[in-house]
Formats: C-alpha cells, structure tokens, sequence
C-alpha cells in the first residue's frame, strides 16, 4: 500500500505518492481543488493507500496561515469520504521554494518552473519525504 501526500491550495492541489514499498516519493499529479475529492475517489479505487499526508501550512512562527482553515476544511472533507484511510498532518513550511529550488537542480526549463502546477506537486513529494524521513518505522 502506499502513502499518498496532498499539497492543498484553494485553486490547485499538488499530489505525491510512495511506491509500494514506501521507499521513493514521487510527484504524482496536480489536480483542480473542486476534483480533487472524486480524482482521490477514482485513484484509491485501483490503487491502495495506507494513509493521507495532508501538509498544514504555518508561519515561520508556527501560527496559522490564511490556508490554514481552507486545508483544516478539507481535512473534514477527506475524512468523510476516506472513514477508514488515517491522516496525518506535515508541516510544509518552505516546501513551494524548496521544490522551485529542486526544479532548477534538476535543470528544469523557465517554463515548466512557471506552471504552479509542477510546483505543488514537487511540492507534495518533498512533503511524502520529509513524512517518511521524519517516521521512525518508515526509514
């Protein structure tokens, strides 16, 4: 089964998911927020998840973003749909810069690092890494 990691934004959500063995992270897709929960739906029905990595957005001082009720909104919405799949919160602070600048290392064109959507869902990969960096059963 694989961990699946959502980047959440109120226009676009960036998605990542592990291989099966929960080794690699990778990007998977960046899907339009109002799909999201029937993209999710249709992913899920072929291929197992063990768990949702939703990122929760904070300030460097650890308070709430603007996002943030937007994401804890989801998180209802996702639980509804998904009773049975747990969740679990990341934080993603630096992860949009983090994945610009892992974009260029990679030698990404301008044009590809200038389509948000390749941002969110690099985005959501380095969310699944630190995720799984971060859980001891999981190294």
């Amino acid at each position: 089964m694989r961990l699946l990691a959502i980047d959440y934004g109120t226009k676009r959500t960036g998605l990542a998911v592990t291989d099966p063995l929960k080794i690699i992270a990778t990007a998977l897709e960046t899907v339009p927020t109002h799909q999201l929960l029937d993209y999710l739906k249709k992913y899920t029905a072929t291929e197992p998840v063990e768990a949702f990595i939703v990122g929760l957005p904070k300030r460097l001082d650890g308070t709430d973003t603007d996002n943030t009720p937007h994401v804890r909104g989801f998180v209802k919405r996702l639980q509804a749909a998904f009773p049975e799949t747990p969740i679990h919160w990341h934080d993603e602070r630096f992860t949009s810069s983090m994945a610009l600048q892992a974009m260029i290392a990679a030698g990404s064109t301008k044009k590809d690092r200038r389509d948000k959507g390749n941002i969110d869902k690099v985005s959501a990969a380095i969310i699944l890494q630190s995720y799984m960096q971060s859980e001891p059963g999981l190294r």
